[in-house]
């Protein structure tokens, strides 16, 4: 699986962390989630998957919880991993993200997530907003789609 981002250290002990985060698209546009803490950060909506939980379930809980929209139709589109500490759970983790596609059907309301924020942009602006690189390079694989 690529990775993206620094490499292990290996004088550290990583916890695998398998996650699943969206491209959604409706239009021209994408919806992202904007993260306040612990740093501000512009995200694909997403999050780790709970144990006995499907990818896709996770999918559509963590999109959610930080935006506030159903979604339909999501489908995979591949996945990468990248070396992380992660400060809101003091853990060192290999964050094994599954990246799908899919489209934002309902508003249901604001995020439950505490500072998460729904936020709409054009592919390319969501491109350069993204904090990481593997976020980036399958939003870039769209574009070069001609999505």
């Amino acid at each position: 699986m690529r990775r993206f981002g620094k490499a292990p250290d290996p004088q550290q002990s990583y916890r695998p962390r398998p996650g699943a985060y969206g491209i959604l698209l409706r239009g021209d546009q994408i919806l992202l989630t904007h993260q306040a803490r612990p740093a501000p950060e512009f995200q694909l909506p997403g999050g780790g998957i709970d144990p006995g939980e499907s990818p896709l379930r996770a999918l559509h809980r963590e999109v959610f919880e930080e935006t506030g929209w159903s979604i339909s139709r999501a489908r995979r589109l591949g996945a990468f991993r990248r070396f992380v500490y992660m400060p809101e759970y003091d853990l060192w983790a290999e964050k094994i993200c599954l990246i799908y596609i899919g489209f934002p059907t309902r508003r249901i309301g604001p995020p439950s997530e505490p500072d998460h924020q729904a936020v709409w942009r054009g592919i390319a602006d969501a491109t350069r907003l993204v904090g990481n690189p593997g976020d980036r390079h399958f939003l870039k694989s769209l574009v070069m789609r001609g999505l």
